[in-house]
């Protein structure tokens, strides 16, 4: 019996070679690269991949040069297909529930790049009670009444983190992460929003108050981590930043569609928020030209998740994933089980 085949999308695996070995033992690889959505679609239309049982997109950059995974794509897809594993975290350029309709398990890889992704937001965290963004461009701007400037003034408007309260958004693997840091190093308290309260031993371990209303949670934080999927609209709005406590502190290392950019530029603007980090964009890779000339607000290029040790546990994730599902009938990560309609769709 020939084995079965794993379509590749994107670049060669460049670390976990042994276990690639390993998948390519099991099954056939065929190579999608980097095609563009035309041809893709084309390749799927004659069938020139075959009958592929699972698709492996090892890094969050290449590979997806056919755009947004819609019906539009996702109805042209074999029906052998069961699984598809993915880099990246995110996963708002994929419809989960059109794939799951259609049997097939979407994988993200959000836990590979947990630990890289809570380093960056405690900078942004950190970043918004400090302004190192003011100091930083004052810095580098070469200019002596600018450094003057950010280091006889800065004192007077930031704060230490110490004792202050973080309300996140989305307590999942990386929020969580998040407050672990937060509440270890800063002994900052914990707040947090999420469609499901946590176990009682998980909000222990961070000392954390969970909210059922996010309006409720936002009347009481010092600064909100905005840590949850994009499920299509904006969670941060002007409404929103109105019953922000004043003076408080707004993050996002999720998607940059949950925040309402100009209704933050507008809250900035009137002093009712303090500072601001954004490591996501809404329209990026444009940047809110407002928000770009606010000394207190420090933005990054999307890349919280960007270390070679994401890389690395993207690619092992992917594979990981596969294999798991065709030896045990489980993916490791997967997000969609629940549009799942019943278990004959695998």
């Amino acid at each position: 019996m020939p084995k079965p085949i794993v379509l590749h999308l994107g670049d060669d695996i460049k670390w976990n070679h042994e276990l690639y070995t390993q998948l390519q033992e099991k099954f056939t690889i065929k190579r999608s690269y980097s095609m563009n959505r035309s041809d893709f679609m084309q390749a799927l239309k004659t069938k020139q991949f075959g009958d592929f049982v699972a698709m492996y997109r090892p890094f969050w950059n290449t590979g997806g040069e056919m755009g947004n995974w819609d019906d539009e794509l996702i109805s042209l897809l074999p029906k052998s297909c069961k699984i598809y594993a993915s880099a990246g975290a995110g996963f708002d350029w994929v419809d989960t529930k059109r794939m799951a309709e259609q049997g097939i398990i979407y994988c993200n890889a959000a836990a590979a790049c947990t630990e890289s992704v809570a380093d960056a937001a405690i900078w942004l965290i950190l970043s918004t009670f400090r302004n190192f963004s003011w100091s930083a461009i004052a810095a580098r701007s070469l200019d002596v009444e600018k450094f003057k400037d950010a280091s006889q003034n800065i004192a007077a408007v930031t704060h230490n983190p110490n004792g202050f309260s973080l309300g996140i958004i989305g307590l999942g693997k990386i929020g969580y992460r998040i407050a672990q840091k937060a509440h270890a190093s800063f002994e900052m308290r914990i707040l947090y929003n999420d469609i499901r309260r946590m176990p009682a031993e998980i909000e222990k371990s961070i000392d954390a108050k969970f909210y059922a209303k996010l309006d409720d949670m936002l009347v009481d934080a010092d600064c909100v981590l905005v840590a949850t999927p994009f499920a299509g609209d904006k969670v941060m709005d002007a409404p929103h930043f109105a019953i922000m406590k004043r003076g408080s502190r707004l993050v996002n290392i999720a998607r940059g569609k949950l925040i309402d950019e100009e209704a933050l530029v507008a809250a900035l603007e009137s002093g009712h928020l303090t500072s601001a980090g954004l490591d996501v964009h809404y329209n990026e890779p444009a940047v809110n030209q407002k928000l770009a000339k606010m000394k207190n607000v420090e933005l990054l290029s999307h890349t919280a998740g960007a270390s070679i040790e994401s890389h690395i546990g993207f690619e092992r994730l992917g594979i990981e994933n596969i294999l798991s599902f065709f030896s045990t009938g489980k993916a490791v990560t997967a997000v969609n089980l629940h549009w799942l309609k019943s278990s004959s769709n695998l």
